[in-house]
């Protein structure tokens, strides 16, 4: 039996959202010489909806939005302008992962290179755009190990965006997996129901943009996956036999697939 551990990308390998995504959004309108900048509060609520292009073009309905930028009638021309902005958006982003300006979140890398030596497939499932959640995976993780991931599994693979399981069944379907022998580690509800959904266990490592949110299917729900002598996991909810004692381990997350099939 060969388990899988499956990380998200944005919130879970990394305080991307925060410190990147927020960050090159921004910069980018303020390049395009576009009057608007996300708030957290804003970014916050934008988050909700999967995939970076689909949170700028829900700004075309947005009447303060519209105030400040001449938005085209046709939601082709609005498209093609989201993807421009996006294209830069996105290089600046990598620009920020590859300066070291944003630290992996605590345990993800410890994990995942005691899952793979215990003999777990490791795979990364986002519904970000692949370049960007590779820089991070390669970032985080170092090179090294993130060749040894099974598979990358990125937003604009499939037709629907987490909450959908569809990013989830690709990766069964492609990696030949069986849902009940996977668990994920998100940090939202909408990654959560995605993976739920898909039949799989989803622990959950909130971060400040996702800690308020609904995580009651989720197995077990911590404030991070913790590192010895760095930060401790503070578990916040748990319904598994798992008890982790300041940081998950690779028994910790056969326990917790243990408990859920029990």
């Amino acid at each position: 039996m060969t388990y899988t551990l499956i990380f998200d990308c944005d919130g879970v390998l990394a305080d991307t959202e925060r410190d990147g995504h927020l960050v090159a959004f921004n910069q980018m309108w303020r390049e395009n010489g576009v009057n608007w900048q996300w708030t957290l509060e804003q970014y916050a609520e934008k988050v909700k909806i999967g995939g970076g292009k689909e949170r700028m073009f829900s700004l075309g309905k947005d009447e303060d939005f519209r105030a400040v930028y001449d938005v085209p009638d046709s939601e082709d021309e609005w498209w093609e302008t989201v993807l421009r902005w996006h294209k830069r958006k996105s290089e600046i982003y990598k620009e920020l992962i590859a300066s070291g300006a944003i630290p992996g979140r605590p345990g993800v890398k410890r994990l995942a290179e005691e899952a793979l030596a215990a003999g777990w497939n490791c795979v990364v499932c986002s519904t970000s755009a692949l370049p960007s959640v590779q820089a991070v995976l390669n970032y985080v993780m170092g090179e090294e190990t993130a060749a040894k991931f099974a598979g990358v599994f990125a937003g604009d693979m499939v037709k629907a965006k987490k909450p959908a399981p569809d990013i989830y069944n690709l990766a069964v379907e492609r990696l030949n997996l069986d849902p009940a022998d996977c668990i994920v580690v998100e940090d939202s509800r909408n990654g959560l129901l995605a993976a739920v959904a898909a039949g799989m266990t989803c622990i959950i490592t909130f971060n400040d943009l996702t800690k308020d949110e609904d995580f009651s299917e989720a197995a077990m729900v911590l404030s991070s996956l913790g590192d010895p002598g760095v930060e401790e996991a503070v578990v916040v909810q748990n319904r598994t036999d798992a008890r982790p004692e300041g940081y998950v381990t690779v028994e910790d997350l056969e326990r917790v697939l243990a408990s859920r099939k029990g």
